[in-house]
């Protein structure tokens, strides 16, 4: 596990990823694998997170998942405003930071700088041929490169309350497995209901250790032991979302959406 603290608000790894034999990677030979899994506290009717999907308008797409303060219905509203406004401008090609300074102005003057909201953003933007991961939020992000985990925990502030307040933002160049994991802080303090934290990086790197190969099977291990951590009554909403990029396995050029949406969840 290594940590990757930002030196500024926006941290370029690398501009360009190339193949052991030298050449430049091709990311027309790659798909994108994106997963939410989530689940809303227990006992609560409906979850504080909120999570969307858009392509952007250049190619690619964007993952935007928010939390908004406190939880359940009240959280809900926050979360929706912020993911709405930072969806609505990437789907008109508005880069990842402006997107996320727009949310947290528009969050601060719509609630008189009284409530907040964490605000993660993945992006695939094939533009510029980069994953774009943007935080506010003081949980950490993953990135997922080499079979290996990076953590991305440098400060970060949630949108909302303080005046000028940007997003942390790590871009790297396209390649095969390349990924990010976001998640909010229902899975970040699981089975610490006084506030501690759980190795979530740890918890990837064993995974991919393991054999994991998909997007899906990540999220879905990442809440399950969430969950279990909690013993199965979450204390706080749950949200974890991965993007990953990997060889195309299908071969042809079609575009698959799936979703399960349990219809007694919100």
């Amino acid at each position: 596990m290594q940590g990757d603290r930002a030196r500024g608000p926006h941290r370029h790894l690398e501009d360009q990823a190339f193949q052991e034999d030298g050449h430049p990677v091709d990311w027309r030979d790659l798909e994108v694998q994106v997963a939410v899994a989530k689940i809303g506290k227990h006992a609560t009717p409906e979850s504080g997170d909120t999570v969307e999907t858009v392509e952007r308008p250049h190619g690619g797409l964007s993952v935007v998942v928010a939390d908004g303060q406190r939880s359940g219905r009240s959280a809900k509203a926050i979360s929706n405003v912020v993911v709405r406004k930072a969806l609505t401008l990437l789907a008109e090609g508005v880069r990842d930071g402006a997107a996320a300074r727009a949310a947290h102005d528009y969050l601060r003057t719509y609630r008189s700088g009284q409530v907040s909201a964490t605000l993660n953003i993945i992006s695939v933007d094939l533009t510029t041929g980069s994953l774009v991961v943007s935080r506010n939020s003081d949980c950490p992000a993953i990135l997922l490169r080499e079979g290996r985990v990076h953590l991305l925990d440098a400060p970060s502030e949630a949108v909302g309350i303080h005046p000028r307040t940007r997003p942390v933002i790590t871009e790297v160049a396209l390649e095969p497995g390349l990924g990010a994991v976001v998640f909010t802080d229902g899975i970040a303090h699981a089975g610490h209901p006084t506030g501690g934290t759980w190795d979530v990086a740890a918890f990837v790197q064993q995974r991919l250790d393991a054999g994991t190969e998909t997007a899906r099977a990540l999220a879905d291990a990442l809440l399950e032991e969430a969950l279990r951590l909690d013993q199965n009554r979450p204390r706080d909403d749950m949200t974890v979302a991965v993007v990953w990029v990997l060889p195309s396995r299908s071969g042809d050029k079609i575009r698959r959406l799936e979703v399960s949406f349990p219809l007694g969840s919100h």
